[in-house]
């Protein structure tokens, strides 16, 4: 008899077949949990006290540390001797338009110096400088015109900076000291999506043959003799058959299975508490001078 499709389908255990990967990448998902805690625990944290129970497990942080100059004072280049500013004693009042303002020249022929002015509220003025010139000793004279109608005339006085040396810049050997945490890719690997393909062929053929085969066989012989008085003929004939048929019946079922397993792992975002930890190891970063 035949097999039924239909029957070899239903004894197919179904469960351990679909099931069984699915297991099994429950259980990756797990090792690769347990991937990423030992991996902050050997590279993020020194081993704890094995003596005390309660702190077996727990460690300090490993910190990367390493030295660096800083700059504590920046570099000054070499100034010379010069005009740094203009101070008003009076700005005055009564003006209607910007005075002339006159500036002494170096003694010993560098560039003058000049300023500009702008009018203020009520007339009075305000003068800033706007080239410090060249070649001045000492600050210079500064004189201002008078206001048209009789107000009162503004005063102003040049600050004189001497010619300064070139400084260097300072720098301060620094040690930086930095969680490794936060310096490395901790693996948060997530199995985001699995495909289960499973293919079951299964090809029932019945078979049936005859085969009928008849067959006859002859023979026959005479002989004829003379004798002296008269003829004697003999004759002999053979007759042979035969009868075979051949009956074959059969039942061939071929039976194909296939499955395929797709997994798609991708790194998965930092878990809250792994990024609140990391953001408390990040403020703890501090730099300090490398004597202290």
């Amino acid at each position: 008899m035949a097999t039924t499709p239909a029957r070899e389908l239903s004894s197919i255990n179904f469960q351990s077949m679909l099931g069984g990967p699915l297991i099994a990448v429950v259980n990756a998902q797990a090792q690769a949990a347990m991937s990423t805690v030992n991996f902050i625990k050997a590279v993020g944290f020194k081993p704890g006290d094995a003596s005390d129970p309660t702190a077996a497990q727990t460690g300090d942080p490993i910190y990367v540390k390493f030295k660096y100059p800083k700059e504590v004072a920046p570099f000054q280049p070499a100034q010379p001797a010069r005009i740094s500013g203009i101070t008003m004693t009076n700005p005055g009042n009564g003006y209607t338009a910007a005075p002339q303002v006159t500036i002494g020249a170096p003694p010993q022929g560098g560039a003058q110096a000049t300023v500009s002015v702008s009018l203020g509220a009520g007339g009075s003025l305000s003068i800033s400088l706007t080239d410090p010139g060249s070649g001045y000793t000492a600050a210079p004279q500064i004189q201002i015109g008078a206001p048209p109608t009789g107000g009162t005339q503004a005063a102003a006085t040049a600050t004189f900076a001497a010619q300064t040396a070139a400084v260097p810049a300072q720098y301060q050997t620094m040690m930086l000291e930095v969680p490794i945490l936060t310096m490395l890719p901790i693996p948060f690997i997530r199995i985001e999506e699995t495909t289960i393909d499973f293919n079951a062929k299964i090809t029932s053929v019945e078979e049936s043959k005859t085969d009928d085969t008849f067959k006859i066989d002859n023979n026959l012989d005479a002989t004829v003799k003379y004798p002296p008085l008269f003829a004697v003929a003999t004759v002999n004939l053979k007759v042979n058959t035969s009868y075979q048929r051949n009956s074959s019946s059969g039942a061939k079922v071929d039976r194909t299975y296939s499955m395929a397993v797709h997994i798609r792992a991708v790194q998965d975002e930092m878990p809250a508490g792994m990024e609140k930890m990391l953001g408390i190891l990040e403020d703890a970063i501090k730099s300090q001078p490398a004597a202290a």
